[in-house]
């Protein structure tokens, strides 16, 4: 008995605070397990007084990484900057394998990846069962994590939707982004945004069932535009969902072309559903820019999510032309940017 629970408390090292501790608690065993039994404290009694206190350490100190399957939201204590994950959207430019597009993200200095898994995406939805376990064994070789989707899916019968929501959960992603609706200028809003809400509330069942989050993102007209740019629409879209199924991916970045410098009133409406802070930078005018040639740094965004002790992934997207004008659309291109917008975005989180 007495093995088996030196053997235990061994076993999981990681769920110690500190070497120290560790090292305490299998000496103070190995010490009192030699005790006579005449001992003023028994030792059967301090053993197990040991265990207990070792045993609540080990949950005190307990942490599960960000997209590893347990549901993490943007107020969980967190002491160092949140992993910041790549929309690999950016990554298809050049055709590459997923061990490849691993190799270059781990070269940027990131944690993972946000990996679009829909139609024309890295990932197809008809491919996903054998795919996406494939990318996520990839990104594994290189420390990195799947960490993020980015899907077309807007209700339980979006092609492969069941499929691909399980593989994921399978694979540890706890959040993945909705699809798009257009608007139609020739309907209500009021009535889009409800059709809206239909399909999300079916698929609310599926989220609960397989315990993953669906993320509702603001994005701002490029060419088309979409039910929910407008962050007051998108409240009226999540606000009687419960945010562990449904949830919003804030982009500040199409935050600040749809609402300017007012944005901060409107995300405190859809505050209560915050998971998932998208970066890409921006001039306030609209146009993409490199990560620290727009206005970002200057809207006090990183300092809120500070305050707010955000920890879960940040998705950073390269809207920005990176190619010049496509003369430039190379491997070693491609990785200057990630790196630098990678560099700049750690920059805002340690300033923050």
């Amino acid at each position: 008995m007495r093995l088996f629970i030196l053997f235990a408390l061994a076993l999981q090292p990681s769920r110690f605070s500190g070497t120290l501790d560790i090292f305490r608690s299998l000496f103070h065993f190995a010490y009192v397990s030699r005790l006579p039994e005449s001992a003023t404290i028994s030792r059967r009694d301090f053993l197990m007084k040991t265990a207990v206190a070792t045993t609540a350490t080990a949950i005190a100190g307990t942490s599960t990484l960000p997209g590893q399957g347990e549901i993490h939201n943007h107020v969980a204590n967190s002491p160092q900057h949140p992993p910041i994950a790549v929309f690999t959207k950016v990554c298809q430019t050049l055709k590459i394998s997923f061990e490849d597009s691993a190799s270059l993200v781990a070269e940027a200095g990131m944690q993972g990846i946000d990996s679009p898994v829909r139609p024309d995406g890295e990932v197809l939805p008809a491919r996903v069962a054998e795919d996406l376990p494939s990318y996520a064994e990839a990104l594994k070789k290189h420390n990195l994590r799947l960490l993020l989707l980015t899907t077309a899916i807007t209700k339980p019968s979006s092609e492969n939707a069941e499929t691909i929501l399980r593989t994921a959960k399978k694979l540890g992603v706890q959040y993945y982004r909705l699809g798009f609706t257009e608007i139609q200028k020739d309907r209500a809003p009021e009535k889009q945004i409800s059709e809206v809400k239909a399909g999300l509330k079916d698929l609310v069942a599926l989220n609960k069932e397989i315990g993953i989050t669906a993320l509702y993102q603001n994005h701002s007209p490029s060419g088309r535009s979409y039910v929910g740019g407008n962050l007051d629409d998108l409240y009226e879209i999540v606000k009687d969902f419960d945010p562990a199924q449904i949830g919003v991916a804030f982009d500040i970045g199409h935050a600040l072309v749809v609402h300017g410098k007012d944005w901060r009133p409107h995300f405190e409406k859809i505050r209560s559903h915050f998971k998932i802070a998208y970066i890409k930078d921006v001039k306030m005018g609209g146009r993409w820019v490199p990560f620290g040639k727009g206005d970002i740094a200057e809207t006090g965004y990183f300092k809120l999510l500070r305050e707010m002790k955000y920890s879960a992934p940040i998705s950073l997207h390269i809207e920005f032309d990176w190619t010049e004008k496509g003369k430039t659309k190379t491997r070693p291109a491609l990785l200057k940017a990630l790196q630098e917008s990678t560099a700049t975005l750690k920059k805002w989180l340690a300033e923050a």
